[in-house]
């Protein structure tokens, strides 16, 4: 069966080349995105798409039933969800949008399946119990997850929630679980090391300023023998803390043998600052980011767009492992 797939918040595609990977038989009919940067970078990718620049709640539901569609793909506003948004829950108008899908899942007279993505914190929400019950009203099987990169052998963290739901008029060999699940069914091993998504004579303007040096304390460092990376996150680069890791070609050894002697000097100061540049620490460019995140070597970042905008939209976006192969569960 081919399936009509409707991508919603789609971003900058993460969602498509999730469905690209996962080799199921299907295509994209619509992608919806009010974020003009992000449908910038979407096109440059699948040109071919049809990409609408369009608030959701301005879909009507005689626009959305013409698309003729099977299955939805999304992942909604996180920030109403996380402690930097505030957790407002259903309170932030930001969820607004998916609160009018929710309203008319039962309406939608095709679809099979779903797949949602949103942030850690989603799954103690309220308006993730009125997403189930809406699953619940429509007839609909789900399974709920807390998954990481790393759960399918990528090295980064970036945990995030998941639930993926189907008609209950098709037989799932899946074994769902009323729980929220942390794994997958299928074992991936353990992840690859950082090694691989490296790339080669890196431009000296990735280096770290000192405006971020001066509190290296706080800043995670990986060398390429390392089996794991900080969730990189839209303010990459512009904060030293919980913002994603930096990279050294320094061995463990002589990190730890920097610092000693850096933290000899107030923290902060010139002296100190100047003895953390030995390390030559930098950031890991938008590719070797979207390498992280499993984007394909063929997907690319337009000249167009800047820095800034390049983390920003990446710090916005999915791993497309993880979803590719909650795809292939979902279709199972």
């Amino acid at each position: 069966m081919k399936h009509r797939i409707l991508e919603l918040y789609s971003g900058i595609g993460g969602m498509h080349c999730a469905w690209n990977e996962s080799k199921l038989e299907g295509e994209i009919v619509a992608a919806v995105d009010i974020n003009t940067v992000a449908n910038q970078v979407y096109m440059f990718n699948f040109p071919k798409s049809n990409l609408m620049t369009r608030n959701i709640q301005a879909l009507s539901l005689k626009e959305i039933n013409n698309m003729n569609f099977d299955t939805i793909l999304m992942s909604p506003p996180c920030q109403p969800f996380t402690r930097n948004g505030k957790y407002l829950d259903e309170n932030d108008p930001r969820t607004n949008s998916f609160l009018y899908l929710i309203s008319m899942l039962d309406k939608f007279d095709k679809l099979q399946y779903i797949l949602m993505e949103n942030v850690k914190g989603f799954e103690c929400s309220t308006v993730r119990n009125l997403f189930i019950d809406k699953l619940n009203e429509c007839q609909f099987e789900y399974q709920e997850f807390l998954l990481c990169p790393s759960n399918v052998g990528v090295p980064n963290s970036r945990l995030r929630y998941y639930c993926i739901a189907r008609k209950t008029n098709s037989t799932w060999i899946f074994k769902r679980k009323t729980e929220i699940m942390r794994s997958l069914p299928k074992d991936y091993g353990a992840p690859d090391s950082i090694e691989c998504v490296l790339e080669k004579d890196v431009s000296d303007k990735f280096l770290v300023k000192n405006n971020i040096l001066k509190r290296g304390n706080v800043l995670d460092i990986i060398q390429k023998e390392s089996k794991r990376s900080c969730c990189f996150t839209k303010a990459y680069t512009h904060y030293a803390e919980g913002t994603g890791s930096v990279y050294t070609e320094a061995s463990p050894e002589n990190v730890k043998e920097c610092f000693e002697r850096a933290n000899k000097f107030e923290v902060g100061t010139d002296n100190f600052i100047e003895t953390l540049k030995e390390l030559n620490l930098r950031y890991f460019t938008p590719k070797e980011v979207l390498s992280l995140m499993s984007f394909p070597s063929s997907y690319k970042l337009p000249e167009t767009i800047s820095m800034k905008q390049c983390y920003r939209l990446l710090g916005n976006s999915i791993n497309v492992k993880v979803v590719s192969e909650l795809l292939k569960l979902l279709f199972d």
